[in-house]
């Protein structure tokens, strides 16, 4: 349905997207991962027609999106990750104005605007001004704006950041269920492992302009089938044993987390003796150790190598 090939973008000289392809099929829900800098927001720019790439296509249905805009930009919806909403208005004044913008009219719009409101849950506070809405009904507003056309993608670009849990959630369960119920194509971008984990059937993996894995999140997951997760809760910080062990000949990676510490070792390795040997010589008091398989946020360390978060 969607696809992108060899796009790169180059400001002043500098490479922000270089050459890559992805695609989508209709009905799928397509993760876009990456640190920031990574050059996700570019590629949303360039798909949607909002900016022009220095090289390569974006393909719609087969259709040159670069040639003509016009084809994607009327079955496109996009979730920006800046709140684009008139805060002087209220809601309501906000998806007729959008509405207007998309070319709807009449009993139509307003149909159409009591839908988008009724999805995101907003009916009952739509004459109230956006500017008094917590910053989680900005954001489902926002997202009501991009769906007033009935678009057939839907491109999300952050767009639960910095909200309150329960409109995170809300969020994530309307756009899954217009995913699986309505079959709405959705290219989705997070800082949120688990929301992609949640969300996603295929997930591409950016960094440094480039796409660097892609597959299922059971496909990306094979990656480090052969190694295994150690966790390790410890009273508090030991700065020199996470030293000490990420110099260990058999420990791949040693990262720091809020209770402890967590070590990716090769699968069937007997390195916790070690292990707690080194706590014990930096004195440091172990409070319980869980070993798990990898997930996907230990293959995106693993590739990257840094947190989605930096």
């Amino acid at each position: 349905m969607l696809e992108t090939e060899e796009l790169q973008k180059v400001f002043k000289g500098k490479v922000a997207v270089d050459g890559i392809n992805l695609y989508m099929d209709r009905g799928e829900s397509i993760g876009l991962l990456g640190p920031n800098g990574a050059g996700k927001s570019t590629t949303i720019s360039m798909i949607s027609s909002l900016l022009k790439p220095t090289s390569g296509d974006v393909r719609l249905n087969g259709k040159s999106v670069v040639k003509n805009p016009e084809t994607i930009r009327s079955v496109l919806g996009v979730v920006p990750q800046e709140i684009a909403l008139y805060e002087e208005l209220t809601a309501y004044e906000n998806m007729k104005f959008f509405g207007r913008v998309y070319g709807l009219k009449g009993k139509s719009l307003e149909r159409r605007i009591q839908e988008v409101l009724e999805i995101v849950g907003l009916q009952e506070r739509q004459k109230d001004l956006v500017k008094t809405y917590s910053g989680g009904m900005q954001r489902r507003i926002n997202m009501a704006a991009a769906m007033l056309h009935e678009p057939e993608i839907l491109i999300m670009d952050e767009p639960t950041v910095g909200i309150d849990p329960q409109s995170r959630n809300y969020i994530l369960d309307t756009v899954r269920h217009l995913n699986e119920e309505s079959g709405l194509t959705v290219l989705y971008t997070s800082h949120y492992m688990e929301e992609v984990e949640r969300l996603c059937d295929r997930v591409y993996i950016m960094d440094h302009g480039r796409i660097i894995a892609s597959g299922t999140k059971d496909e990306l997951k094979s990656i480090l089938s052969g190694e295994e997760t150690i966790f390790i809760d410890l009273n508090r910080s030991y700065p020199e044993l996470l030293s000490d062990l990420k110099k260990h000949e058999g420990i791949l990676q040693a990262t720091e987390t809020e209770k402890g510490l967590k070590l990716i070792v090769p699968k069937g390795s007997r390195h916790l003796s070690s292990i707690f040997q080194a706590a014990e010589r930096y004195q440091a008091q172990i409070l319980n150790v869980n070993v798990q398989i990898p997930t996907l946020e230990d293959v995106f360390l693993h590739l990257t190598g840094r947190k989605l978060r930096d």
